[in-house]
């Protein structure tokens, strides 16, 4: 398989882990942020982290300097248009980005002002090469369920605008489905397409309970659910699709290697698996990679290839017209 040159769609794709290190430095200079160094070499040590981390905390340390760039109108443009910019060099036709409003009004910008400018940054690149995107506004985790609520009510203008999906994110502790039912139900109310950070550091009942408590229609990760049997079933018996990341999983300790990875045997048994990179800067990674890693450690073929298509197309947040052109680039 030529792996640059076949379409590719991404669904789980955090804008504040894929900031390009020029961009950072550049943004810097230009809104006048202190950076712990302008050498760009420094800045890629600090926002890329290492294969060998300890835990999802130590990854997660390696977005605190792209956040200290993304708090105007122009840099949240232009860092996601450079964003899907990237992604079309490699053949992505499709992305849902993620990301925390909230983590963004550090300087005086409003929800929507944030939003807004994310979206612009998305048409832009729309219409300069062949992709199309979608927004899915995360709530942290770490933030009270008031903020939960302030993203889903902020955000609701702008769905079927750009806006496609909610999701909970940050650092997972067991049992914080049943903290957000409330907001994310609103959400599901409002017509936001439901995806929910779970699974990803060893506690698979919360993929379990993200489905059952939140109607959660695909789940970030989902690693874990190969050690609960009830959550394993249940995501196989509704059909809810993983959107899996070897290499951030890999980072996090979710698995010691690739080789290791569930991915291949959830795939071969019948659950609905889509690749995805995560972050593609602080994993160091894109899709290419992504999709070479899984064809060298389990030797997927083009028709194993073209099912992991197809299943991110219809899991995809998108809407009719855009899952039909999505089908014509490969054929089933």
């Amino acid at each position: 398989m030529n792996l640059i040159n076949l379409p590719k769609i991404e669904l789980h794709c955090h804008l504040d882990g894929s900031l390009r290190p020029k961009t950072i430095i550049d943004i810097a200079e230009k809104e006048g942020i202190k950076l712990p160094s302008i050498d760009i070499r420094d800045i890629e040590m600090e926002i890329t982290a290492p294969l060998e981390c300890k835990s999802l905390d130590e990854y997660l340390k390696a977005f605190k300097i792209p956040n200290l760039v993304m708090q105007s109108k122009d840099s949240l443009r232009r860092i996601t248009f450079e964003l899907f910019e990237d992604a079309a060099a490699e053949n992505v036709k499709y992305m849902e980005v993620r990301f925390a409003p909230l983590l963004h009004i550090l300087k005086g910008l409003t929800v929507e002002e944030i939003i807004q400018s994310v979206i612009d940054g998305i048409k832009v690149a729309e219409e300069k090469y062949d992709i199309k995107g979608n927004v899915i506004l995360s709530c942290m985790r770490i933030m009270s369920v008031d903020k939960a609520f302030e993203v889903v009510e902020k955000g609701k203008k702008f769905l079927g605008k750009g806006v496609v999906g909610i999701d909970l994110c940050a650092a997972e502790v067991e049992g914080f489905c049943k903290t957000f039912i409330e907001p994310i139900k609103l959400a599901k109310k409002y017509g936001y397409g439901v995806t929910i950070h779970a699974g990803e550091t060893g506690i698979g009942k919360n993929v379990l309970e993200a489905v059952q408590l939140l109607n959660a229609e695909r789940i970030g990760h989902g690693v874990f659910i190969k050690d609960c049997e009830e959550a394993y079933k249940v995501v196989k018996e509704k059909g809810i699709t993983l959107e899996m990341c070897p290499t951030s999983n890999v980072q996090t300790k979710a698995v010691n290697n690739f080789y290791e990875h569930p991915i291949y045997n959830f795939y071969k048994d019948g659950i609905n698996i889509t690749l995805n990179t995560d972050n593609r800067t602080v994993s160091n990674t894109n899709m290419t990679k992504e999709c070479t890693i899984i064809a060298d450690q389990f030797n997927i073929n083009y028709e194993d290839y073209k099912q992991i298509y197809y299943n991110s197309v219809e899991a995809s947040f998108a809407d009719f017209d855009i899952k039909e052109k999505l089908k014509k680039y490969i054929h089933l």
